[in-house]
């Protein structure tokens, strides 16, 4: 019956997106039209062009099964509306993608001019009308689809307020793990999920109520219970100490046609990263942690890298060429020094930053008040050789003050550009400390999952200069965790009013 309801409410789901499609095509068409021709006929001369111009015949089904490659048709209650929508942004661009191929190969001709018009003149260029038309429905496609479920979902999350289109689960595992899990569920409400009972995770236990809900036996009754008492999924809450069972477990819920889910016990403190679940012949795979940045996240990152430290070269270079020519009037010595740092996987290279102070070889053995700051406790910072202090007498005047405005940073985007840093990211690291850090702090490696930054989540937060280490690798963490591109984007453009100027900078 479940798997009945489930089809039925996936055939509606599909005749909705075919709905959405086909207005997104016919956006496209008409647009283009009125565009090309400067006006839209009411009254059809030709079906034909009005089935071949808007497109339907390819872009229903090839953008359907994008979606259904995607998995846009399971049954994912956990699965949050923003990720929900990324892969119909991806799914669309895949369809996309393979209309522009098909257009290649049948020809232009396929999308009706009208009149034998073949482009049409926007901002002083020529468009062809293929390529206008698929523009069009590039922005149309995602953006009405997307609209589509997030109206689809508030609409659930209304519906389960008021108890309907509810599943009820069973938790085996009623210590602690079992109880994380629980109360996950709960503040989730917008999942529709409801916790129904409890199985201990023993074989048997005398305990009849957890967290308000019955517990209805251990393991022994677990055949039992779930004839008796129907659910349409179980999570398996088990701690690690009990790990032996879990296979047995697994095979005796074959005999049931509920959806299974493993929780892993694995401390949130110990969990820096989203985990995710491959699969490899057969075998699976959990990641507990992986570079967030594989794939296309890394290509359209460093698409911005690129694109971003092109402009910012050319739009700050006479910035750039002021502040090298006040470096080299305020005394002997190179206008721009290098220095080791580490980026992403323990990558050793040179960044560079205009120099500040008198000597060069005092920039190279200088070092961030805020980690001396971090072992405050342990040793006396005013008294440790190359720490960078207030009112330090070997920053030079003009030094001092590109270290407050960042002007001392700006060559560091040829380090983008070369791919060595990142616009966005953690604050690159000395070699020297990051050997002593690793030991003092738990995470501290984690930084290296990415590309150092010039700019990142913790400086626009303002831990810069003088703040703590601590903040500051908290800061970096959450970063990495949640990274995405729309938060490297708001990064930046928090940057251009909290970033550049501070006054622990010195």
């Amino acid at each position: 019956m479940l798997k009945q309801r489930h089809q039925l409410f996936v055939a509606l789901l599909c005749l909705v997106d075919v709905l959405v499609i086909a207005g997104a095509c016919s956006a496209a068409w008409v647009i283009r039209r009125e565009l090309v021709e400067h006006f839209f006929p009411l009254w059809p001369r030709n079906w034909e062009s009005y089935l071949k111009g808007p497109f339907f015949l390819f872009a229903i089904p090839i953008t359907l099964y994008c979606m259904w490659m995607f998995r846009l048709y399971r049954p994912r209650r956990d699965r949050s509306v923003w990720s929900e929508i990324g892969s119909i942004v991806r799914a669309s661009l895949t369809a996309m993608g393979g209309m522009v191929v098909l257009l290649w190969i049948i020809g232009d001709e396929f999308i009706d001019g009208g009149k034998g018009a073949v482009g049409a003149t926007l901002f002083g260029h020529h468009v062809s009308v293929a390529r206008l038309q698929l523009g069009l429905l590039a922005f149309f496609l995602p953006t009405l689809l997307s609209l589509e479920r997030w109206s689809f979902r508030m609409t659930l999350r209304l519906m389960r307020r008021h108890g309907m289109n509810l599943r009820h689960v069973a938790i085996v595992g009623a210590g602690r793990l079992g109880q994380i899990t629980c109360r996950t569920l709960e503040r989730n409400s917008w999942t529709g999920i409801s916790v129904a009972y409890f199985l201990s995770h023993h074989e048997e236990t005398e305990r009849t109520i957890c967290l308000n809900r019955p517990v209805y036996g251990g393991l022994n009754d677990l055949d039992r219970v779930l004839e008796e008492r129907r659910v349409d999924a179980v999570y398996l809450a088990i701690p690690t100490s009990r790990a032996s069972v879990l296979p047995t477990v697994l095979q005796r819920l074959e005999r049931f046609p509920v959806d299974v889910r493993i929780i892993p016990d694995v401390p949130p403190r110990h969990m820096s990263q989203s985990m995710s679940v491959s699969e490899l012949e057969g075998m699976p795979i959990l990641s507990y942690r992986e570079c967030p940045l594989y794939g296309l996240g890394g290509f359209t990152k460093r698409t911005v890298d690129i694109a971003g430290a092109l402009i910012g070269i050319v739009v700050l270079s006479p910035v750039m060429l002021a502040a090298a020519a006040a470096v080299k009037l305020s005394g002997p010595g190179p206008v721009v020094f290098r220095q080791r740092r580490v980026s992403l996987g323990g990558e050793k290279f040179n960044i560079y930053k205009f120099r500040s102070m008198t000597h060069v070889q005092d920039e190279l053995q200088t070092v961030p008040i805020a980690q001396a700051n971090a072992h405050a406790d342990e040793e006396d910072t005013d008294h440790v050789p190359g720490w960078t202090r207030r009112n330090d007498r070997r920053v030079t005047r003009i030094g001092s003050f590109l270290r407050r405005t960042s002007i001392d940073e700006l060559p560091q985007l040829f380090n983008v550009l070369k791919g060595q840093m990142s616009l966005v990211g953690p604050r690159p690291e000395r070699p020297e400390l990051i050997q002593r850090f690793r030991e003092d702090w738990r995470g501290y490696m984690l930084r290296q999952h990415v590309k150092a930054g010039i700019t990142g989540w913790a400086q626009v937060n303002g831990l810069r200069g003088q703040t703590s280490l601590r903040k500051r690798l908290q800061y970096d963490l959450f970063y990495i965790r949640h990274w995405s591109l729309m938060f490297d984007l708001r990064i930046l453009w928090l940057t251009v009013f909290r970033g550049w100027i501070h006054p622990n900078a010195h």
